[in-house]
């Protein structure tokens, strides 16, 4: 992979939706992907709700180059520790006790991932070994990308747009130049959009023009899927869904 280009899409709602249908139309021209983050939050992917738009667009992206990443952890049942750990301390049992009530989410939504991207994007060495030994075949974080099948490690720091941003115009000529010098000297350009910042017009203007810079200077457009040494298809295919009955 010569300079990788990742924009991802967080936070997605219902009351978004209109938001992240014209951001993805604006990459599709540019013929870029979008990594889609999904938080296990049932009342977000409600598997009782077969009309539901949000998982209906969500379908509709992945039959297209998109593809999704879990998103944080689910809460775990009463009987085990019900305060959260800092992500940068998580032990090993309990982020892997997490993963899995996470994935039990998507999975009763029809989705499948073999990507992961911790809370707030900080990992503890604990949660990448249990997303490891989970199956999971990427780990991204705030200072780079893990293909956990390797081992391999791409060095590039994150650059968040998420509702505590600003989006006066010196900050948003900072992200658009920053995001050009990365691609201008072959470093990997990553982009994280809240879709709450959507609704900015500054804010969606910069990370379009930001896309744009990069690409002028040969950024590859490419989702965390695809640092993989295996490719997934779960990471694009919906699978069935599960009756209302198994919640």
């Amino acid at each position: 992979m010569s300079t990788p280009l990742v924009v991802s899409l967080s936070g997605l709602e219902h009351r978004s939706l209109d938001s992240c249908a014209n951001f993805a139309a604006e990459l599709d021209r540019r013929d870029v992907p979008l990594s889609l983050l999904i938080s296990p939050r049932p009342t977000d992917l409600d598997a009782r709700d077969r009309r539901s738009p949000l998982l209906g667009w969500v379908a509709d992206r992945l039959n297209g180059k998109d593809t999704i990443s879990l998103h944080g952890f689910a809460r775990t049942s009463p009987g085990l520790r019900s305060r959260l750990a800092p992500a940068a301390r998580l032990p090993a049992h309990e982020a892997g006790l997490r993963l899995v009530a996470a994935s039990a989410v998507l999975e009763q939504a029809g989705l499948r991932t073999h990507t992961f991207i911790p809370p707030r994007w900080l990992a503890s060495p604990g949660t990448v070994l249990a997303a490891q030994r989970r199956g999971f075949a990427v780990c991204a974080d705030a200072m780079g990308v893990r293909d956990l099948g390797s081992g391999q490690v791409l060095r590039s720091r994150i650059r968040i747009l998420g509702p505590g941003e600003a989006a006066e115009p010196w900050w948003c000529r900072a992200l658009v130049m920053g995001a050009g010098r990365a691609a201008r000297r072959g470093r990997a350009v990553r982009l994280a959009v809240d879709a709450g910042t959507l609704a900015k017009p500054a804010v969606r203007q910069a990370v379009l023009d930001a896309v744009d810079l990069a690409l002028h200077h040969g950024a590859e457009p490419v989702t965390y899927a695809s640092f993989a040494t295996v490719r997934s298809e779960l990471d694009r295919i919906p699978t069935p869904r599960i009756p209302h009955e198994a919640w």
